[in-house]
């Protein structure tokens, strides 16, 4: 109510304050011949003193009230006004006329700039758009209301039949039921409204909410942190993936290459230790295909990049150690980073519900709400996990840091355990994809 009466007022009030300060003046001269003269300039001056008061105030009322709604400032950038310069004569220069008066010059200077503003000209605008939107946003949902409200309320001196039954206790009955309807249908869209006339305030006037300079702040040093563990986590992944082929497959490589070598002396010589150190050959080259796929699976497993997350979960459910239950409901799909991390961190926590929690089922649900990837894992195991610096929940949260997910815990001691990771996540390939697997 009070957001459609200022919206109302804005306009109308210094049209009424202008032609009550015409009568005025007229009143005052008695009709005579000066009375034109000195009440039409009154109502012009206050006429748009009163509008430019409400086109400031107005927007101002406006921008306080989005900010209480998104708990953000709303910060108003207005083009500066020049100083008045005085020349040798006594004049002053507002930088299209000169001026004898001082206040004759800053009033000039404030009509410019007020017409010329960019931000004022929004406001203006906002002025004549705001009673608009007030009446069709907000007035469908206050009818509704107040309807529904009187509808009930006369229902007690007013004869209403419905059906065809004359009987004023079902009278009085269907009046409120439909009454109640139309309030409840008013006071459910109302925040609606009030949502879609902040929106549309934001575009008028131009901007909208902001974070204050603590929050900046803030996001500055989140991000400076996980810019830091993305890149402390890639360097570990480096040095992992060096080590695995230094230790694993490039041995194995070496080793084959001698082994080789050996063979060639021993063709002509020693045929039967040749085909030994072959079928050795053979074996070590086995292993070392199956080092360097199981290298590839630990860097970006091969179902992830063709099936996707769906799909890799399933497979981690499969293979799991502590059988594993997994719904999926996504109707496309995430960025590759995003599922790789996804991925990696189900993995661990399937890996922890079987080692530390010593789970007997494990539950995962990945499901897409509102712009977030929601993945949920719990665990009927014996409970007690902790966020401890240095463990893998710690390292799980890092991991999803870099994409400014978080992860919640809770794991009440005796158990379960449900460990939740949400991260903001637009998907690509729209198709539908809801699933339920057992494993």
């Amino acid at each position: 109510m009070a957001m459609a009466v200022t919206s109302v007022a804005g306009p109308v009030v210094p049209l009424l304050a202008a032609v009550f300060t015409a009568l005025a003046a007229v009143q005052l001269f008695d009709g005579g011949p000066l009375a034109p003269f000195v009440a039409a300039p009154s109502a012009i001056v206050v006429g748009l003193s009163a509008l430019y008061w409400f086109v400031r105030h107005g927007a101002g009322w406006t921008r306080q009230r989005v900010e209480r709604a998104s708990g953000e400032s709303w910060r108003v950038v207005y083009s500066t006004r020049e100083a008045l310069e005085q020349d040798a004569r006594g004049f002053w220069w507002t930088g299209v006329s000169y001026h004898r008066r001082l206040e004759v010059a800053r009033l000039v200077q404030l009509v410019q700039w007020a017409v010329r503003d960019r931000q004022v000209q929004r406001e203006g605008l906002w002025l004549l758009v705001n009673p608009v939107a007030a009446v069709v946003l907000l007035g469908v949902p206050m009818v509704l209301v107040w309807g529904g409200l009187v509808f009930t309320a006369s229902a007690t001196v007013d004869s209403r039949y419905f059906f065809g039954l004359n009987s004023h206790t079902v009278g009085l009955m269907f009046s409120a039921l439909i009454g109640a309807v139309m309030a409840a249908a008013g006071l459910l869209a109302m925040p609606w409204a009030v949502r879609t006339h902040n929106e549309l305030a934001c575009r008028v006037l131009g901007g909208g909410p902001q974070q204050s300079r603590a929050q900046l702040t803030e996001r500055v040093a989140h991000l400076t942190e996980t810019r830091a563990d993305a890149v402390d986590a890639q360097a570990a992944e480096l040095r992992r993936i060096e080590r695995d082929l230094h230790d694993g497959a490039q041995a194995r490589l070496v080793a084959i290459g001698l082994t080789l070598g050996t063979i060639e002396h021993l063709m002509t010589s020693d045929q039967t230790a040749a085909r030994e150190l072959l079928a050795e050959a053979r074996e070590s080259s086995a292993k070392a295909l199956q080092e360097l796929r199981d290298l590839v699976r630990g860097i970006h497993p091969p179902v992830l990049a063709e099936r996707g997350l769906p799909d890799a979960v399933r497979e981690l459910a499969l293979t799991a150690v502590v059988p594993t239950e997994v719904t999926v409901s996504l109707p496309g799909r995430p960025e590759a980073s995003l599922e790789t991390a996804v991925y990696f961190s189900v993995s661990e926590l399937l890996a922890n519900a079987a080692k530390h929690a010593r789970a007997r089922q494990v539950w995962v649900d990945v499901l897409h709400r509102a712009g977030r990837l929601r993945v949920v894992v719990t665990d009927d195991g014996h409970g007690g996990a902790r966020m401890e610096t240095g463990g893998g929940l710690r390292g799980i949260e890092k991991r999803l840091g870099t994409f400014d997910g978080v992860i919640s815990l809770d794991s009440p001691v005796g158990g379960p355990t449900t460990i939740t990771m949400e991260l903001p996540c637009a998907l690509s390939s729209p198709r539908i994809s809801t699933s339920f697997a057992k494993a």
